[in-house]
């Protein structure tokens, strides 16, 4: 039965981030798949042509936030 958890990587030695279901001595099989954050995962879906690091720029630019704050009398 697969799981997927996360775990950090520390002096040499991969640590779970939560108890593993497993006994001692059991053997198992890693993959390794680095955590990307949000806009890495999403970057493509919409047909998007530009680079990733302008589309984190319009995700978190105040100026495109959604609606647009009030206008200051």
């Amino acid at each position: 039965m697969p799981i997927t958890v996360e775990a950090v990587y520390e002096n040499g030695v991969l640590k779970p981030m939560q108890p593993l279901p497993l006994q001692e001595h059991d053997r198992v099989r890693i993959t390794i798949q680095a955590k990307t954050d949000w806009i890495q995962e999403t970057y493509g879906i919409c047909g998007w042509t530009g680079s990733a690091e302008e589309a984190e720029r319009l995700a978190t630019d105040p100026e495109f936030d959604f609606p647009p704050p009030p206008e200051e009398p």
